[in-house]
Parts: C-alpha cells; sequence; structure tokens
C-alpha cells in the first residue's frame, strides 16, 4: 500500500458518509451536471482563501489572479468580483476574460514567446506586456509604433536567486523566462525612452512552496532587487509584481504554507523599502493557492477487476483531463494526490487498489495501490487538490475522449 496526500480540510464527513461539495453531495451535482467526470469547485472555498489572503498581507498589496491555474468562465467571473487584476500567458487566455465578460480589471502578460500577433492584440486592449527578453521589448516597441498605440510595457526579470524547495524553479538560474537581473536597468531605460508607458518589474523566482521561511527570504531578496533595479535605472517602478510561489499540499508527508507567517514578514518588508520604491504598489499573482483546494474531480467507476492478485478500479475519466494526479505534470517520482470514494466519504478503508483512467496507456493512473473503502462499478471516485492546474494542464484531446464538464458551486 501506498500513502496518498492529505484531503483538503475544507472536506469533512457527514453521517450519511457523502461527501459534500458547496453542500452538495457528488450524487447531486453529478445529476445537475449530465454525468462524469465532472470537474466541481466550491466558491465558498476560494472566497475564504481571499479573505485569509486580505487578512494576513499588508494593507495595500494588490492581488492578481493568475489565469493559467484555471481558466473556467463562471470561475473567472466570480474572481473579478474580488481582485485587483489577471495575468495571462497567451491570447487565448485574454480571449476568455473577454469571453467571460471581465471588464475593467489590470491585465498583464507574461510569456517567454509571445508572438506578434498576440503582442499587437495585447497593445490594442490595453495590457501590460511583461517582456522576457530585450529581443522582445524591441518587437512590442516596433509593432505599438506600426499600429499608432502606446505600449504598456514591464520587464520580467530573471532573478539570480530562486526559492528552496519550490516545486518550480523560476529564477537562480539561465532561463527563458525574463531578463537576466544585471540587463534590466539598461531594458528600463531603453523602454522609458521609446516614450512606452513603463508599467514596473515582475520577478518570479519560483512556485508551489510550502515552507514559510523559503517564501519569506525570496520576497525579502525580490523587494531588495526591485530597490536595486530602480536604482540603477534611476526610475521609480509604478507596480512591482511579487509572483506568487504559494503552494498547497498534495502529497504524503506535505503542511499547509503559513501565510500569516509569510504577511507578517511582508509587513516588515515593506516598512524598510529602498527610496526608489517609496512609492511603488506591490502586488502578488496566485492561482494555485487561491483554487486549487476548492476543486474536486468525480469520476465514476466503469469495471472492477483482478490482476496478479492486484485490484483495479477503472473510472470513465483519466489523465486526459486530470494530468497532475496521474504523476505525468512534472513529477519527479510519481506520488499519489487524495483521493476517496464519494458515497463512502470518511469510512475506513478495507482493501488496497489502484484507481485507473479510460486511457489506452499504463501512464493512466490516478491512485496507485491505495487503501480505500470497497467500491464498485457505478461508485464515484473523488480526486481532491484538482482545482488548479486540473483540466486547463491536461491533453484534453488525447484519444479523443469526451471532454470533462465542470462547474461552480
Amino acid at each position: 500500500m501506498k500513502a496518498m496526500g492529505p484531503i483538503p480540510a475544507w472536506f469533512s464527513s457527514s453521517e450519511d458518509a457523502q461527501l459534500r461539495i458547496g453542500g452538495w453531495s457528488a450524487d447531486e451535482l453529478i445529476d445537475r451536471a449530465g454525468g462524469t467526470p465532472l470537474f466541481a469547485y466550491d466558491n465558498n472555498i476560494v472566497g475564504s482563501q481571499i479573505a485569509r489572503f486580505r487578512s494576513a498581507m499588508p494593507d495595500g498589496l494588490a492581488l492578481h489572479y493568475a489565469v493559467k491555474a484555471n481558466s473556467y468562465s463562471p470561475l473567472l467571473r466570480f474572481l473579478a468580483r474580488y481582485v485587483e487584476g489577471f495575468d495571462i500567458a497567451s491570447s487565448g487566455e485574454l480571449q476568455l476574460l473577454k469571453d467571460a465578460d471581465v471588464d475593467g480589471l489590470p491585465i498583464s502578460f507574461a510569456g517567454p514567446g509571445k508572438r506578434d500577433d498576440e503582442i499587437e492584440r495585447a497593445i490594442a486592449a490595453g495590457v501590460t506586456l511583461n517582456v522576457e527578453s530585450e529581443g522582445e521589448a524591441e518587437r512590442a516597441l516596433a509593432i505599438a509604433e506600426l499600429v499608432g498605440r502606446q505600449p504598456k510595457i514591464a520587464i520580467r526579470v530573471n532573478p539570480p536567486f530562486g526559492i528552496k524547495g519550490a516545486g518550480m524553479k523560476m529564477g537562480g538560474l539561465a532561463s527563458q523566462f525574463g531578463v537576466d537581473a544585471d540587463r534590466a536597468a539598461a531594458l528600463v531605460k531603453r523602454v522609458i525612452e521609446s516614450g512606452a508607458e513603463w508599467r514596473g518589474l515582475h520577478i518570479f523566482a519560483g512556485s508551489q512552496v510550502l515552507a514559510a521561511d523559503a517564501l519569506i527570504e525570496a520576497q525579502r531578496a525580490t523587494v531588495a532587487l526591485a530597490g536595486e533595479i530602480a536604482d540603477a535605472a534611476g526610475a521609480e517602478p509604478p507596480e512591482v509584481n511579487l509572483g506568487g510561489g504559494c503552494g498547497i499540499p498534495y502529497f504524503p508527508g506535505e503542511e499547509p504554507l503559513d501565510i500569516i507567517a509569510v504577511g507578517a514578514a511582508l509587513s516588515e518588508t515593506f516598512v524598510d523599502v529602498a527610496d526608489s520604491l517609496a512609492n511603488t504598489r506591490f502586488a502578488m499573482e496566485l492561482g494555485r493557492w487561491l483554487v486549487g483546494e476548492a476543486g474536486v474531480y468525480l469520476t465514476r467507476i466503469i469495471d472492477r477487476k483482478s490482476s496478479g492478485g492486484s485490484t483495479f478500479l477503472v473510472t470513465d475519466g483519466g489523465l486526459h483531463h486530470m494530468l497532475a494526479a496521474s504523476g505525468n505534470f512534472g513529477q519527479v517520482l510519481r506520488r499519489n494526490y487524495p483521493v476517496a470514494i464519494a458515497s463512502r466519504f470518511g469510512c475506513e478503508p478495507d482493501e488496497d487498489v489502484t484507481v485507473t483512467g479510460c486511457l489506452c496507456t499504463p501512464l493512466d493512473l490516478l491512485a496507485d495501490d491505495v487503501a480505500l473503502p470497497h467500491a464498485e462499478p457505478g461508485d464515484v471516485v473523488a480526486v481532491f487538490c484538482a482545482g488548479a492546474y486540473g483540466l486547463s494542464a491536461s491533453p484534453q484531446a488525447f484519444l479523443s475522449h469526451p471532454p470533462a464538464r465542470e462547474m461552480l458551486v
């Protein structure tokens, strides 16, 4: 038997052993949606996370939502009521915001391979371009001149430090992301001299961090680096985006990030910023931490089989919807996400099983050799921590199976 990650504390067992999401049982949500597989997102959890952020962080710190985490349209509309901006990584995400009728909030666009047509569309829409290189900056300036618009440009900086224990390191190494820190000030000067509207700096050192001390250290270094760049450029940045980095527990032994400690330390950091940042607005962009624990992937068991002494529960879902749970989204060693049987939630396990998807590949594992209550075809498996980098980060066209449904409750 192999361990699973912790089920988020938001979900607790009830007297009837039914998993409830936003007050609805899994079966009720599936009936409303018209079947499985289904991603159900609890907006109460998202709202609670936003409230926790506001309570912990310094006054005036802007909260941006990273659309790449989850781009479901009703979720975007919900978030637009509570955040100060959106961060996108493609013109497709810009279109998703437009389709969701999300208007009036600042949008910034990061990513190392922006096409000319994407840059032109962003400039036309008034989006801030977080340029990742000198070459991209020159393309943006040339495109802006051709279309007769003043571009909004921020410099994404590749910092000379990473974050210890980050799930993905975005600093402290050669990278396709951002301009190396020692060249950032020169590029700031070039952007300002061009007549573009300089919007500031974007400094992102790593993601999926659970150690508060590591994130605190990185944020202090980020604010200091922003001051050094501002001093060297002789210009105060209107905004400094500190990136995100806040992680959630997925796997055995992981503990939640102490967001209160992070906020308290950031408050202290802001007390002693460089003079060149005295009027700068700071922002954090969060995705996973806001929505990851709010989502549950519900997939129905269609077959129960025995092979070589092992029991397999085969579901109608799989890695084409929930790649991360299969271990194929950046894991070096596969570990199990938290899973449960939705109609026996909180019941003691009585068998070891492997939960698979329906795809014709041995990679399609949703849970490998885990202890669960007995389940039969027709029962529903719940995969937790599915609110971020679930459907939006999965190969939905693989083998041409039907798409998953989504629902905000």
